[in-house]
């Protein structure tokens, strides 16, 4: 109030606004230089990187983004929050960051496959089937760490995996000897075999290309496909989904004498451990999104079956999926003209044509009935709420139920099976009823595996008795009307 009263005695009104703003403008001042004067003396903000690394049945996990090792247990994530001990760098008011590359092999391994995924200078070495992790760093190198795998996904059988070329990860000091990039590429690669069991259909997506979708779909088509054990006739029979999977083209990798360099390379497939099938819960796809794709990569134009009403003129379309060899019918005619009874539209096709074209025939039929084999694996190509009916021969119950009857409830198709009776076999006309193959089938699994397919799937055909097999037919055309 004092003040107040002197101002007021001193300085008239409009004064007194003056003098209030040029105070004002002087503390302002005063405040400015102050900041100027101490400024080189401010000390640096602390920085802290933090990184999420969640790994899945991992057995190894190397970072070389800082001095540390983290190890990932099984189904767990793991938070590493990393110290980089850096700071910005005051320099005529401009501020500078220190990147940290970040260098990593992270391996997995799990019940039916392995696979390797690499970050940082990674240099892909064919002749010699080795990959490098180029680093400087000591995290990287300190232990000599590498990983030797096979890139095919059965790694629980012997058998497939004979043939298939075995690689090596392995990080190396930059500084030294370690070959030289010849080829630089932008895009992350995938370097998987088509060895084992290629050649069977069934196997060919089970094992290669089911695991495939799910390693690389991730990319949308930016991702650089390298093969070992290359077979050219499969990439020409599956190109439509390659090349829906990649955009690039497909790199034979065993006689390449270039060093081909990657900002990232996954070495491997990942994929579930039953067959033709895919865990949604642990990955971000489902087999209805491989399905989807696949109808996408063949441009096939039926998405679901047929709908029967009363009224209806087009009759339902039923494949009965013949075989040559073994397992085949023998009364393919009288089978025919049975399901023509019902009022289905019938054709009778064998698999192993071009694929582009019988997947478009598969597409176009409602029910598919055949006997358990590779050729069933076509089923993919069915539209939705389809009928599929397996024949299942004498003795292969099991392996008809975990290849395609089970798979099959995950396709949004409707799977009927129909097991063939001891006289329906052809094994009865080479064996005497008391024979072990015929009383007894566990038996010969006792023996092994190449006696147990010698005789039933390969010794073994079918002759339908058609009175028996109506009722399953009966049921298919029940389903369609649903």
């Amino acid at each position: 109030m004092i003040y107040d009263t002197v101002l007021a005695k001193s300085f008239s009104r409009y004064e007194q606004k003056k003098l209030g703003y040029g105070a004002f403008v002087s503390c302002l001042f005063i405040v400015f230089s102050l900041c100027t004067v101490f400024k080189p003396y401010l000390g640096p903000v602390h920085v802290l990187n933090l990184k999420l690394f969640i790994g899945v049945d991992t057995k190894m996990l190397i970072t070389g983004s800082s001095s540390q090792i983290a190890k990932v247990k099984e189904n767990k994530a793991k938070v590493v929050v990393e110290d980089t001990g850096s700071s910005p760098q005051m320099d005529k008011d401009k501020v500078e960051r220190k990147e940290t590359k970040i260098e990593e092999l992270l391996c997995t391994s799990e019940e039916r496959t392995e696979f390797c995924q690499a970050r940082g200078d990674i240099r892909v070495q064919g002749k010699s089937s080795t990959v490098y992790i180029a680093s400087s760093k000591a995290t990287m190198l300190e232990k000599n760490m590498s990983r030797s795998l096979k890139p095919y996904a059965r790694r629980d059988d012997a058998g497939a995996m004979t043939s298939v070329r075995e690689w090596t990860l392995k990080a190396v000091n930059v500084n030294k000897k370690v070959p030289q990039c010849t080829q630089n590429h932008s895009i992350p690669a995938v370097l998987f075999s088509t060895g084992g069991y290629t050649g069977n259909h069934f196997h060919e997506f089970t094992d290669i290309l089911i695991p495939l979708f799910l390693t690389a779909r991730e990319f949308n088509g930016e991702v650089q496909f390298i093969i070992t054990d290359k077979r050219p006739w499969w990439i020409s029979k599956h190109k439509p989904l390659l090349k829906k999977l990649s955009y690039y083209e497909i790199m034979d990798i065993d006689e390449d004498d270039e060093v081909h360099c990657f900002p990232r390379v996954h070495v491997g497939l990942k994929r579930h451990h039953k067959e033709l099938s895919i865990d949604p819960k642990k990955y971000s796809y489902s087999m209805k999104d491989f399905r989807d794709f696949l109808r996408s990569s063949y441009a096939l134009k039926r998405f679901e079956a047929i709908k029967i009403r009363n009224g209806q003129h087009r009759k339902p379309r039923l494949m009965i999926l013949s075989r040559k060899r073994s397992r085949s019918f023998i009364n393919t005619d009288e089978i025919e003209k049975m399901a023509k009874s019902f009022g289905f539209d019938v054709i009778v096709m064998e698999a192993g044509r071009s694929m582009w074209g019988f997947a478009h025939v598969v597409n176009s039929c409602d029910v598919l009935l055949g006997v358990h084999g590779a050729g069933l694996t076509n089923i993919l190509f069915l539209p939705e709420n389809a009928v599929f009916i397996q024949v299942v021969p004498y003795a292969l119950d099991w392996l008809a139920t975990n290849d395609f009857g089970t798979p099959s409830k995950d396709m949004n198709i409707k799977y009927l099976e129909y097991k063939i009776s001891l006289e329906e076999s052809t094994l009865v006309q080479q064996y005497p009823l008391d024979h072990m193959f015929i009383k007894d089938p566990s038996f010969i699994g006792k023996i092994g595996w190449k006696e147990f397919k010698s005789v039933y799937l390969d010794k073994q055909n079918i002759k339908l008795e058609v009175d028996r097999f109506k009722p399953t037919l009966q049921t298919a055309l029940e389903l369609l009307h649903k």
